[in-house]
């Protein structure tokens, strides 16, 4: 069943003003969105107009960027995630990103799995062993590489990889996974097993999706969000913005007459 736009305890991401710069180069002009808890929400519009910009300021990952800025509010379960008294490395383990390119680490797949979980100090191997099974079980991964977990990442096929990518987010016990164009380096059946895994993530995870493929975005999403040259043109349920979009200019990218 699809959801409605509730109250508040409906919101994961309330973006209030949200306005960023590259030293003087603005990239996100004013934005307003009010992102639903466990649904998929997709980011869409042409290259450069601002989408991967405004997934990562959703777990401060744009911090790392020199002359990066921000102005405005992001709230995150109510909580402002800009905060002085912020975690930054807390918010990144309870918003988790799966990058554009599979990013592995040049290690065995279960140390893959095992990272974050280490680093959070956890020794204990029964406690490994089972997170890890049961991150790969949620990747759809398990059953290929159960009985290879001591090989490299690496040595795994591009798909495969991505989902070790998406494991490796989820054995953290995430609450929020972002996607910042997850299959653009994937064939069409390792795409499909992806978008797969991302319909199942929604019962549990609150999901964002930044992609240029708009079949893709109708085909997993509940709702989605039209950037254009920094500004969020139009939000709204998935079906609406792909049958009856409110704004001319969605209907013209929707219909391919640019982009």
């Amino acid at each position: 069943m699809k959801k409605e736009l509730g109250g508040d305890k409906d919101i994961a991401f309330r973006v209030e003003k949200l306005n960023v710069f590259y030293g003087e180069k603005q990239a996100l002009l004013c934005v307003n969105i009010k992102i639903p808890a466990k649904t998929v929400t997709a980011i869409i519009g042409p290259s450069g107009c601002g989408k991967s910009t405004f997934i990562k300021c959703l777990n401060r990952m744009n911090d790392l960027i020199p002359l990066f800025r921000l102005y405005g509010d992001i709230l995150y379960n109510g909580t402002n995630i800009y905060s002085k008294e912020i975690d930054v490395i807390d918010i990144r383990r309870r918003i988790g990103m799966v990058f554009q390119k599979p990013n592995p680490f040049p290690k065995s797949i279960y140390e893959n799995v095992a990272y974050g979980l280490r680093i959070q100090g956890i020794r204990d191997r029964e406690v490994l062993n089972g997170t890890i099974e049961e991150s790969l079980k949620r990747a759809a991964l398990w059953d290929e590489v159960k009985d290879r977990l001591n090989e490299s990442a690496l040595s795994l096929s591009g798909g495969q990889q991505q989902r070790v990518c998406i494991a490796r987010a989820l054995a953290v016990k995430p609450e929020a996974i972002l996607f910042d164009e997850p299959c653009s380096a994937l064939d069409p059946i390792a795409t499909a097993k992806i978008e797969d895994l991302i319909t199942e993530l929604r019962t549990d995870y609150t999901v964002v999706i930044v992609t240029h493929n708009m079949q893709q975005a109708a085909r997993v999403s509940e709702f989605t969000g039209f950037f254009m040259i920094g500004e969020l043109i139009e939000f709204d349920k998935t079906e609406k913005i792909f049958t009856t979009p409110s704004k001319g200019m969605t209907e013209d990218y929707i219909t391919g007459r640019f982009g």
